[in-house]
C-alpha cells in the first residue's frame, strides 16, 4: 500500500506539533539547569511514567520483538529478559525510592552521596560512570538510528523521493538518509525545550500509539477469525512454557526461521533462560543504568512518587506494546508469502513490522501507526539525548570547566552539547551492522561490566570509590575487548565479564581505605538500604539511638516475585486476547487480579518517602 495524503498529513501534523512544543517550552526550560534537565523536579509521577514508557516503546525494540514473536511464538515473552525487563519491578518495589532519596541530578552526582567528594578513587569513579553513561547513550542512539532507517525505507521508496533531493544517495545508505532527517526533528524539540518538551511530546505520542496498537490488534483478530485457515505455526508455538530444548521446527513452513533460531543461539532454551534469569537478577539489584530511565526517576517530586512512576511503566507499556506485536505477527503469519522480507544476507525478520504495517493497514490507521512509531523513535532518541546532555553539562562542564557558569552559559552549552551528541550518534549508526548486533552488545557486553560495581554500592558498606572505579573499568574494558574477539551471543560470556568485574571491585576496595564513616552514616540514614551495613548501623545508633534499620528485605523480595509474575501476565494478556485462547486468558486475568489485590496491601499501602 502506498502512503495516501491522509496518512502523510497525520505524520506532518505530528512533526509540526513537536516543533511547536519545542518553541512553546523553550522559555520554561531556560529558567535554570534543573528545569532544563529535570523538569524542575515538579512533574507529576504519572506524566513521567507515561514518558518513560513512551521512551521504552522504540521502533528498533518493537521490530526486534515482532521478529521474535513470529519465530518463537508465545515463548518470545521471555527473551526480553535479556535487558532484563523485570528490572522495572525491582525499581518499583524499592530501588527507585532509594535512588530518589539522594536528590541528585545524575548517576555520577549520586556517587558523591555514597563515596563522598574526597579520597582515593573518588575522581576515578566519577570519570568512569560518566564514560559508561555516554557510551551507553551513544549505543542507544545508534540502535534507534538503525531501526528508524530500516523502518522508513519500506514506507518511502527512494524512487519517490530522489527527484526532490539535490544529491544522490547510494542504495546502501538510503536508510541512513532517512535516519538523519527524522533525527534532526527529534534533536530540535528536545534541545529547545529540555525535559518539559520531552515529557509532553512523549504523552502525545503515547496516546497516538495506544490508538494505533489497539487498531492493529482489532484488525489482526478480524483477519484471523474470518480466515478459514488456521495459523501455520510449528507445534509448541502457542505454548509459552518450554523445556531444555526449544523444539520449534519451521522446516515445512518457513525454513529461514530455523536458521534464525540457530544464529540467535536460543535452541538450548532452558540454559539460555537460566543465564538470563541469573544475569537479570544481579542486573536488577544493581539498579538502573545511567540513561533516560534513571533521569526520569531522579526527576520525580518525591521517593514515593518515584516508586509509583516506575510501577506505572509496566502497566501502561506492556499490554499496549504487545497488542501491536501479536497483531503484526498474526498478519505476517497469515499472509507471509505477500511480504518481501529479503535482506542482503537472506530473510530479514526485522522487516516484518514495517512490511506488515505497509501491507495490511487501511488509510488513516496507517498514518496513525506510522506517526506513533516515528514518535517512538523520537521519544527514545530525545530521552537518551537528554541523559547524555545531563552527564556532559552537569558532570563535566560544570564540575571541571566552568563551575561558576551563568544560567545563560549553561543553556547555551546544553544546546551545543546536544548537537554534538546527535552527530556522534549518527556517525556510530553508520558503523553498526543491524539492530540485534547493537542490542546484544549493549545488554550482554557493556552492561555485563556495569553490574558488579553497581550491585555492591547499594548493599555492602566496605565497598569504596576505588573498588567502584576498578570494577567498572575492568568490566567495561573486558566488554570492549570481547566485542572484537567474540562473535556469539554475549549472554554466554557474561559470567566471565562478571567475574572479572567482581575481581576488580574486590582488589580496588581492599587496596584503599574505607569511605569515611560520616559519609556512610549520612548515606545509610538518608537512603535506608538493607544489606550488609552493620558497622555503619552501630555507629549511627551511638548518635541516634532511635534510628530504625530497614527490615523490609523479605517483604521486598516477596513483592518482587509477585511483580514479575504480574509483569508476565500483562505481557501475555493481549496475546491471548488476539489469539482468543479463552482458558489461558481467564487464568491470566484471575492470577493478575489476585496479585493486584495482594500488592495493594504489601506495597501500595506501605509506600513512604
Amino acid at each position: 500500500m502506498q502512503l495516501q495524503w491522509l496518512d502523510i498529513s497525520i505524520v506532518l501534523a505530528y512533526l509540526a506539533t513537536m516543533v511547536f512544543i519545542g518553541f512553546y517550552m523553550r522559555k520554561k526550560a531556560r529558567e535554570n539547569k534543573e528545569s532544563y534537565l529535570m523538569g524542575g523536579k515538579k512533574l507529576p509521577w504519572y506524566m513521567l511514567g507515561l514518558s518513560d514508557a513512551s521512551d521504552m516503546f522504540d521502533i528498533s525494540g518493537t521490530m526486534w520483538m515482532v521478529s521474535l514473536c513470529f519465530v518463537y511464538g508465545l515463548k518470545s515473552i521471555w527473551i526480553p529478559w535479556l535487558w532484563p525487563v523485570f528490572n522495572q519491578v525491582f525499581m518499583m518495589m524499592f530501588l527507585s525510592k532509594w535512588l530518589r532519596r539522594s536528590n541528585a541530578n545524575t548517576g555520577a552526582e549520586w556517587l558523591a552521596t555514597r563515596f563522598g567528594t574526597q579520597g582515593k578513587g573518588v575522581k576515578g569513579s566519577h570519570h568512569v560512570v560518566v564514560v559508561f553513561a555516554l557510551i551507553g547513550c551513544f549505543g542507544f542512539l545508534a540502535y534507534g538510528f538503525i531501526g528508524l532507517g530500516k523502518f522508513m525505507e519500506i514506507f518511502v521508496p527512494w524512487e519517490v523521493v530522489k527527484g526532490y533531493v539535490p544529491f544522490d544517495v547510494p542504495a546502501g545508505y538510503v536508510a541512513h538518509f532517512y535516519g538523519i532527517v527524522f533525527t534532526l526533528f527529534a534533536m530540535f524539540y528536545s534541545i529547545l525545550g529540555g525535559m518539559h518538551s520531552i515529557v509532553l511530546g512523549d504523552v502525545i505520542k503515547y496516546i497516538i500509539m495506544t490508538v494505533a496498537c489497539v487498531a492493529i490488534a482489532v484488525i489482526a483478530m478480524q483477519h484471523l477469525h474470518s480466515s478459514t485457515q488456521p495459523l501455520h505455526v510449528p507445534e509448541g508455538w502457542l505454548n509459552p512454557f518450554f523445556g531444555w530444548h526449544l523444539n520449534l521446527d519451521w522446516s515445512a513452513i518457513v525454513p529461514a526461521a530455523n536458521e534464525k533460531i540457530a544464529n540467535d543461539g536460543f535452541e538450548l532454551f532452558g540454559i539460555f533462560f537460566m543465564m538470563m534469569l541469573f544475569k537479570g537478577v544481579f542486573a536488577s539489584l544493581a539498579g538502573p543504568a545511567p540513561n533516560y530511565d534513571m533521569q526520569k526517576i531522579l526527576s520525580t517530586r518525591s521517593p514515593k512518587e518515584a516508586s509509583k512512576m516506575t510501577g506505572f511503566v509496566s502497566i501502561i507499556l506492556l499490554p499496549v506494546r504487545y497488542s501491536m506485536v501479536i497483531g503484526l505477527t498474526v498478519l505476517a503469519l497469515l499472509y507471509f508469502p505477500q511480504l518481501n522480507l529479503a535482506g542482503e544476507s537472506g530473510t530479514d525478520f526485522e522487516r516484518i513490522l514495517p512490511a506488515a504495517v505497509n501491507q495490511f493497514l487501511p488509510v488513516g490507521i496507517l498514518g496513525l501507526v506510522l506517526t506513533g512509531l516515528l514518535g517512538a523513535f523520537m521519544g527514545t532518541f530525545s530521552g537518551t539525548l537528554n541523559a547524555a546532555q545531563a552527564y556532559i553539562v552537569n558532570d563535566v562542564y560544570l564540575r571541571y570547566i566552568r563551575p561558576d557558569a551563568s544560567n545563560k552559559q549553561i543553556i547555551r552549552t546544553n544546546y551545543i552539547v546536544g548537537v554534538l551528541v546527535v552527530v556522534i550518534g549518527i556517525i556510530l549508526g553508520f558503523f553498526a551492522k543491524d539492530v540485534n548486533s547493537v542490542l546484544q552488545w549493549i545488554v550482554g557486553g557493556l552492561y555485563g561490566g556495569y553490574i558488579a560495581a553497581n550491585l555492591m554500592k547499594w548493599y555492602w558498606w566496605r565497598f569504596n570509590a576505588n573498588g567502584f572505579f576498578w570494577g567498572m573499568a575492568s568490566g567495561i574494558g573486558s566488554a570492549l575487548i570481547f566485542l572484537k574477539l567474540y562473535d556469539g551471543l554475549f549472554l554466554y560470556i557474561w559470567p566471565l565479564l562478571f567475574v572479572i568485574s567482581i575481581a576488580g571491585c574486590l582488589i580496588g576496595t581492599y587496596t584503599a581505605p574505607a569511605t569515611d564513616m560520616a559519609t556512610l552514616t549520612r548515606f545509610y540514614s538518608t537512603v535506608k538500604p538493607w544489606g550488609f551495613w552493620k558497622p555503619v548501623h552501630e555507629t549511627l545508633l551511638q548518635e541516634h539511638p532511635d534510628f530504625v534499620a530497614n527490615k523490609r528485605f523479605k517483604l521486598d523480595m516477596f513483592n518482587v516475585v509477585l511483580g514479575i509474575i504480574a509483569q508476565c501476565c500483562l505481557t501475555i494478556l493481549p496475546m491471548y486476547i488476539v489469539l482468543w485462547m479463552k482458558l489461558p486468558l481467564l487464568i491470566t486475568i484471575a492470577v493478575l487480579t489476585v496479585i493486584v489485590v495482594v500488592l495493594k496491601y504489601t506495597w501500595w499501602n506501605k509506600l513512604e518517602d
